[in-house]
């Protein structure tokens, strides 16, 4: 019998995913509305606008099957209830560079992942070499640019 993993995610996370969810449900009825007035064209065969509609219908429902599966995993996070001296999901974590330049991320789910804003996902490289360091420990990592050196200079817990 197969578990169902948990999926960890910040509150923040959790509620964009179920606003999406909310935009894609109010979507539905739309499209189901744009089929039944493209079938009323005629000939489906030839049909732009029944096969647009058609394949919109299949991204959404797919969409939707997604969004309710993680969500029905979810296990929000609040790292301020988080403590410990390791890496962890949720923690704030500064690293020095190779040139002792600070870079700062934060240990989030794959969809709330942004690097531009300082949130990577614990799945991405960097993400997994990270999980369990202490401070003072280096970091190596293996990414398409290259290897890249770190040095755990902070955790924090916010």
């Amino acid at each position: 019998m197969a578990t169902v993993d948990k999926l960890p995610m910040l509150a923040e996370g959790y509620e964009k995913l179920s606003e999406e969810l909310k935009r894609l449900k109010a979507e539905r009825p739309l499209i189901v509305d744009a089929i039944e007035e493209a079938r009323a064209h005629g000939d489906l065969s030839e049909n732009a606008e029944y096969h647009a509609a058609k394949e919109r219908q299949g991204q959404i429902e797919a969409s939707l099957a997604d969004i309710e599966g993680k969500l029905s995993r979810a296990q929000i996070i609040d790292p301020r209830d988080l403590s410990g001296d390791r890496i962890v999901f949720g923690a704030t974590v500064t690293l020095l560079d190779e040139d002792d330049k600070p870079i700062r991320y934060q240990i989030v789910s794959e969809t709330e992942a942004d690097a531009n804003k300082g949130r990577i996902s614990y799945n991405s490289p960097l993400g997994r070499a990270l999980i369990g360091r202490k401070v003072d420990e280096d970091v190596e990592v293996s990414v398409p640019a290259g290897d890249r050196y770190y040095l755990v200079s902070k955790i924090e817990f916010i």
